[in-house]
């Protein structure tokens, strides 16, 4: 499981960390009953704090997509995959109409869009 981390991200830390796990089951690179990092582990490795991090493995549980054993760690939940992907394009449908509305607000032409898109597509979402 890849996490990474935007710092220049409108979301919240704890929220990306959330989206990536969510991405990393709904792209079967989590499988159920596969073990999480632990909160520590995973935070020294992201350089984040341990709060950021349990407030994340918190509201995974609060979803049920993991669950924790009492001096084991955490796991992934079984999850029906089918509605996690739903979940996962509602999310960035809405996130898609909120840069259209601010592409409109930039004055960009429905053409100049599909180019920025179509150049970050080519280039695997990275910057040139």
């Amino acid at each position: 499981m890849k996490i990474f981390i935007n710092e220049n991200s409108p979301r919240p830390i704890y929220d990306q960390i959330v989206q990536a796990v969510k991405n990393s089951i709904v792209n079967h690179e989590l499988q159920t009953g596969d073990m999480l990092p632990s909160i520590r582990s995973l935070a020294r490795d992201l350089g984040i704090s341990v709060i950021t991090t349990k407030r994340a493995y918190e509201e995974l549980e609060k979803q049920g997509l993991i669950y924790s054993e009492q001096g084991k760690g955490f796991f992934v939940n079984k999850v029906n995959q089918n509605l996690l992907l739903e979940s996962r394009l509602k999310e960035y449908e809405k996130r898609l109409r909120d840069m259209i509305r601010e592409a409109k607000g930039l004055g960009l032409s429905p053409e100049e869009v599909s180019d920025m898109v179509q150049m970050f597509w080519d280039n695997g979402g990275e910057k040139q």
